[in-house]
């Protein structure tokens, strides 16, 4: 009688589950393409000085090795304020205080443009810091408030699309622009570089203003039943609210700091390979132009990588090994793209392998760190791991040109690397198991989603 009850209760809970997932699925269709526009802005913004560097640091002097430094201390900035401006978020709401970032963050970029001292250059890297700290980790914290569980590594995923795609469409943009506009009107085109691709940020600030409502029970684009069927999804997943609850408890959980190193592994090889990678293919004996075109090869294929294995992941309902795994292909493409740094073609093709590696890792990486982190934690928590993850872009940047500086070639810097990805590797099983014999048989781990 009971098993006949418990089937019943079944049957009938699953229209509203094909309802419910259909909501998702407007929300999706509503909100993705646009944040994926704004992150696509953001992370242009972010990197476009490796176009830059191309022309900027003859012109101004600068030294791989302050290069390195000075692109990373963005991160600094960064980090130092991702998790204040979560709250802030959490507080004001997302609409208000994503427009507020994507506005700053475009003005100071613009401002980029009229550098004139290494000392000039480094101040302005920082304050971008500042400015467009907390967009990423707001945007994963928003997309809680609309994404029940079971969908969120495949939503997760199509925003962070938004990385591959800024470099597979910004790069030969940014390659073309330094190319095309050198010159016009007694301007280089580096400066020009970061003026035009600083506009977008400042329009889509205002769009986002009118365009983001805070929460499902605000969308007027959804009917009343939608709305009431989305919130109720997503209250019984949440963890209950207490009173006066402490957002801030996530800087004493000891899980929040081993995402944050599991993160920083992903990331140092994503920013060390980024920031550099059109001064890499240029070795290969190609112009500028050229360069922009051959530095989206790697990104194209992380695109593909990233809707596959979040596809598979959400399928699976699995987070730890799908991460873990990648993470030492990406290893695998770092190494070989370190012995193939002489042939063009094979270099190229390793690249594209640990582009892969690294890229389908992160929506994966997310979804995990949104089912770790829950309650008050996920607020600040969120902000904490991508604060101490990002804190590889300094390190990344700074470490490929120091190498580069000490022995003249990048082969040595792509295989210190491979460190990143095999860190994240071996930490993630510990966050499934609560302990070190994880280690020993992460490939049985499975946590459900």
């Amino acid at each position: 009688m009971s098993q006949s009850l418990t089937q019943a209760a079944q049957a009938a809970s699953a229209p509203d589950d094909e309802a419910s997932d259909d909501v998702v699925a407007k929300v999706a269709r509503r909100l993705i393409p646009f944040l994926v526009i704004g992150f696509i802005v953001a992370y242009l913004d972010r990197v476009n000085i490796g176009f830059a560097a191309l022309k900027m640091n003859k012109e101004m002097g600068f030294t791989p090795e302050f290069f390195g430094a000075a692109a990373g201390v963005f991160f600094l900035g960064y980090c130092l304020f991702e998790a204040p401006s979560n709250y802030i978020l959490h507080r004001v709401g997302a609409r208000i205080w994503i427009a507020r970032i994507m506005i700053s963050w475009g003005a100071i970029s613009a401002l980029t443009a009229f550098v004139w001292s290494g000392a000039s250059f480094v101040g302005l890297r920082l304050a971008l810091g500042f400015a467009e700290a907390g967009f990423a980790p707001g945007v994963i914290l928003y997309l809680t408030y609309w994404i029940p569980a079971a969908q969120r590594a495949r939503i997760l995923g199509a925003f962070l699309f938004a990385v591959p795609l800024a470099s597979a469409f910004g790069a030969p943009i940014s390659g073309s622009l330094l190319g095309t506009m050198d010159g016009v009107g007694g301007i280089s085109g580096w400066r020009w570089l970061f003026l035009i691709e600083a506009a977008p940020a400042i329009v889509l600030g205002v769009v986002a203003f009118f365009y983001l409502p805070d929460c499902p029970r605000e969308a007027k684009w959804l009917t009343h039943d939608e709305r009431e069927l989305l919130q109720a999804r997503l209250d019984a997943e949440r963890r209950p609210a207490s009173e006066g609850e402490n957002h801030w408890r996530a800087l004493r959980n000891p899980r929040v700091f081993v995402l944050g190193a599991a993160y920083f592994g992903i990331v140092v090889s994503l920013y060390g390979v980024g920031f550099w990678l059109p001064q890499i293919i240029s070795t290969f004996g190609v112009g500028v132009v050229a360069a922009g075109f051959l530095t989206a090869i790697p990104y194209v294929f992380g695109v593909l990588a990233m809707a596959l294995w979040g596809w598979l992941s959400d399928a699976r309902e699995e987070r730890v090994a799908h991460t873990s795994a990648v993470a030492l292909i990406a290893c695998f493409g770092l190494a070989a793209s370190a012995a193939y740094a002489e042939a063009p073609f094979l270099a190229m093709a390793a690249l594209s392998v640990a582009s892969m590696g690294t890229l389908a890792a992160l929506p994966t990486f997310w979804s995990l760190t949104t089912l770790t982190l829950a309650g008050a934690d996920l607020v600040v928590g969120v902000a904490l791991v991508n604060s101490i993850g990002n804190l590889s872009g300094f390190v990344g940047p700074y470490f490929v040109g120091w190498l580069k500086g000490a022995t003249g070639d990048f082969s040595h810097a792509l295989l210190g690397l491979v460190v990143g990805p095999l860190l994240t590797a071996a930490l993630l099983p510990r966050i499934a198991k609560g302990d070190w014999r994880a280690l020993i048989r992460w490939p049985a781990v499975k946590r459900r989603a």
